[in-house]
């Protein structure tokens, strides 16, 4: 099981983590929350006048945080057409306060469950909702990583990573990169009927 999450019965799933992955995924998600930036207060403390708030229109300039809120219509040509940036622009301003609520909610839920496991290692044990969080904060951390790494669809490009050699600064990155990857996999099985 170690690094890998197994399925638990009755749903749910389980992995066993050392005291090393638990600091190095804590740092990651703190790192993400701190990426996300910290939540908008609401208006007057009024929950309702919160959901009446807008968000930001134009796309994030940071790489990572642009990854994270992608343009919802994009694509190629798409940011030469005047009427399809209203329309991205308009669907940010409703949507990416929401967004950044539950990705900061799933990477909370990350820190507090390893909180949770005191020092050392332990088996870590999530219920449904919990796994569905975690596989959330997991996706959000790879996006964000492949986002400094200059991730692409480009096998060729994607393939220079696997070889980078141990002197090369990204090597670190790229090893969470593709850690985080393998155990988002198998969360993922667990979570299939």
């Amino acid at each position: 099981m170690a690094g890998h999450f197994e399925a638990l019965p009755g749903g749910g799933a389980a992995v066993a983590l050392d005291e090393v992955e638990i600091s190095i995924l804590r740092s990651l998600a703190v790192q993400l929350l701190e990426l996300i930036g910290p939540g908008e207060a609401a208006v007057d403390d009024d929950p309702l006048a919160a959901l009446f708030t807008d968000g930001p229109s134009s796309p994030p300039s940071d790489p990572a945080l642009a990854r994270l809120f992608p343009d919802a219509y994009g694509g190629p040509g798409a940011a030469d057409d005047e009427r399809t940036r209203a329309a991205a622009a308009e669907f940010r301003r409703f949507t990416e306060n929401d967004l950044r609520a539950r990705k900061r909610d799933d990477a909370l839920a990350m820190v507090r469950s390893l909180d949770a496991l005191g020092s050392g290692g332990a088996v870590l044990e999530l219920g449904p909702d919990s796994s569905r969080q975690w596989l959330g904060a997991l996706n959000d951390l790879r996006l964000a990583i492949g986002a400094r790494l200059e991730v692409s669809d480009d096998d060729e490009e994607a393939s220079e990573l696997y070889t980078l050699p141990d002197s090369d600064p990204r090597k670190p990155m790229v090893m969470a990169y593709l850690w985080l990857g393998g155990m988002q996999e198998s969360l993922i099985e667990t979570l299939m009927p």
